[in-house]
């Protein structure tokens, strides 16, 4: 990586800057008739079309979230685009926890939906058509957190016991804050997945079903490909890598742990993972 391109990905992912990147903000229609609001962050250089990322934010979350992540791609010449996906965003959220009278209840009734994952679906299909109808990307990639975790967690091919298949066909897949064996997934369900992927975490990561240790059985069940990767920010909580609270050492340390996996498995190896401090890697 250059030293500019260097600079300006930590300029990203500080936010020193919002406007080094194109942000257009646009609505597709899905297969069900149903509006997905998208947030595009065009790439800061292109030779030709760019490869392409999409975003899923976790239960509660929408398209405007997750900047850093789609700044820091954007300035390592991806189409990064966030995904809306309303039948999992905040209003669904606060109505189950109004109807189980606890936050706890609220999210874990939201992320055991399997309609709001069919919605979920649907939303990528449509945002990735949409995209690819721009012009077709040389590589394609699935991020999300925590519930959009999950999303790509079951798009890359994990076993589920909501029997729900995605199209999936994504070339790799980042998932921040996985989710390890509960009401949903089984005992080593990822398994199967034969795509590269990239699980990140922290020490201060707790779930639904236990601290970050719990979300790092997803990483263990993953086959030893060469080139799958788990990282764990020391320190990093749960809302940290959705960019909220004391963000700043997490931000720092996903945008180069992201950016330089995915640009290695586009120049076809798999990159030596950056040295940062407090960040412990492990590929297998």
């Amino acid at each position: 990586m250059s030293a500019l391109k260097s600079i300006v990905l930590a300029c990203c992912s500080l936010g020193l800057f919002g406007v080094a990147h194109a942000q257009q903000s646009v609505s597709v229609t899905r297969a069900d008739g149903a509006q997905t609001p998208l947030m595009v962050y065009e790439p800061v250089h292109t030779n030709g079309c760019p490869p392409l990322a999409l975003i899923s934010p976790g239960a509660g979350g929408d398209q405007n979230g997750l900047k850093y992540l789609g700044g820091a791609l954007s300035a390592d010449g991806w189409r990064a685009i966030v995904i809306g996906h309303r039948e999992s965003g905040i209003g669904p959220l606060k109505q189950d926890i109004r109807q189980t009278r606890s936050i706890h209840g609220g999210v874990q009734e939201l992320v055991d939906d399997a309609n709001a994952y069919r919605a979920r679906f649907m939303d990528i299909d449509v945002a990735r058509s949409w995209a690819q109808s721009r012009c077709r990307a040389p590589f394609t990639a699935l991020l999300g957190h925590s519930m959009g975790a999950r999303t790509v967690q079951m798009e890359a091919g994990a076993r589920n016991n909501l029997d729900l298949h995605a199209d999936g066909g994504f070339d790799a897949y980042v998932a921040l804050s996985p989710a390890g064996p509960d009401q949903v997934f089984p005992p080593q369900a990822e398994r199967g997945i034969r795509a590269p992927m990239l699980m990140i975490t922290g020490t201060r990561d707790s779930g639904l079903d236990g601290d970050y240790r719990w979300r790092t059985l997803a990483f263990d069940a993953l086959p030893a490909s060469g080139c799958n990767r788990l990282a764990i920010v020391d320190g990093a909580t749960h809302m940290n890598f959705a960019g909220i609270g004391f963000a700043r050492k997490t931000r720092e340390a996903v945008a180069p742990l992201v950016t330089g996996w995915l640009d290695g498995l586009r120049a076809g190896r798999c990159a030596i993972a950056p040295s940062l401090a407090g960040v412990d890697v492990t590929t297998k």
